[in-house]
C-alpha cells in the first residue's frame, strides 16, 4: 500500500514538473496535454526528445478550433498531437498519396493506417493527397498547412513543379494563415541537388521558393539545429538517423 502510495505521488510530481517546466518554456496548456496523452503510442513518445512537440507546436502557434492541413502525415506522429490541439472544435485534413498498387508486400498501407488513426478522434479526415487541383482537395481554406520532414520528397516526385505546388499551399489557407514547414538541412549552398540522394535541403531554398509563392516569412526557429551534424550522409543513415539538424520555418499568407 505504501509502495504504491509513493509510487503515485512520485507520478504527480513529475506531471506537476513537467507542467511547471512547460508554462516556464511558455508551451500552452493544452499543448502539454497533448503531448502528454497517454493514449499516444509509445514509438512516439521515444521520439519526442528529438522532435520537440510541446516547442514545435508552441512555435507553430497551433490552437484549439483551428483547421489544418497536414501534408503527407505518413504515420501520424503530429497527426495525433495536432488532433489534440485543435480539439473537438478544430478539423484535421490528413493528406496522403494512397498505397502504390505495385508497392512492395511488406511496406505498409499508411493511407489505411491513418484511417483508422481517424475513426478513434473523430476530428480527422483523410483525404488522398496529389499535386492536381487548387487546395489539394481540401473542402475548405484552412488556418495552417503543415509539413513535417517531407517538404524535400515533394521535389523527387515525378514532374515536380515546385512553383505551382506552394502555390497551391498558398490557395489552401485563408488570408492569414500560416505554412509550417520543418525539413532536414543540407549544407549552405547545396540547393536541392541532395533531396535524392541525402533527403535534405538548403532551408535558404526552401525560403526561396514558397517566398516566391506570395508567403511572407514571419519566423523561423533552431529549436531543432544539431550542431554537430555534418550535413554529409543521408537521413537514413545509422550514424546520423533521429539527430539530424532540421530547419523550422513559419510562413504566412498575406
Amino acid at each position: 500500500m505504501l509502495r504504491a502510495a509513493l509510487g503515485l505521488i512520485a507520478a504527480l510530481t513529475f506531471c506537476l514538473l513537467a507542467d511547471s517546466a512547460a508554462l516556464a518554456a511558455g508551451i500552452p496548456k493544452y499543448i502539454t496535454a497533448a503531448v502528454n496523452d497517454p493514449a499516444r503510442p509509445e514509438a512516439d513518445k521515444m521520439r519526442d526528445a528529438e522532435r520537440k512537440p510541446a516547442e514545435t507546436l508552441a512555435f507553430a502557434g497551433i490552437k484549439p478550433g483551428q483547421t489544418v492541413a497536414e501534408l503527407w502525415p505518413a504515420r501520424g506522429y503530429y497527426t495525433r498531437l495536432l488532433a489534440k490541439v485543435v480539439g473537438p472544435s478544430g478539423h484535421i485534413y490528413a493528406l496522403q498519396p494512397p498505397r502504390r498498387p505495385n508497392a512492395p508486400a511488406n511496406m505498409p498501407d499508411l493511407m489505411a493506417g491513418l484511417q483508422q488513426l481517424a475513426e478513434s478522434y473523430g476530428n480527422i479526415t483523410v483525404l488522398p493527397f496529389g499535386l492536381t487541383g487548387e487546395g489539394f482537395g481540401v473542402p475548405m481554406p484552412v488556418d495552417v498547412v503543415w509539413t513535417s520532414l517531407n517538404y524535400h520528397d515533394f521535389h523527387n516526385l515525378p514532374n515536380a513543379d515546385m512553383a505551382a505546388f506552394d502555390k497551391r499551399v498558398f490557395d489552401t489557407l485563408k488570408p492569414g494563415g500560416l505554412f509550417i514547414l520543418i525539413d532536414h538541412a543540407a549544407a549552405p549552398g547545396a540547393g536541392t541537388s541532395v533531396t535524392k540522394t541525402l533527403h535534405r535541403m538548403d532551408p535558404e531554398t526552401a525560403k526561396q521558393e514558397v517566398e516566391a509563392a506570395g508567403f511572407k516569412l514571419v519566423a523561423s526557429s533552431d529549436i531543432l539545429h544539431q550542431p554537430n551534424d555534418p550535413h554529409t550522409a543521408a537521413i537514413f543513415d545509422p550514424s546520423i538517423r533521429g539527430k539530424t539538424d532540421q530547419f523550422l520555418l513559419k510562413f504566412r499568407k498575406p
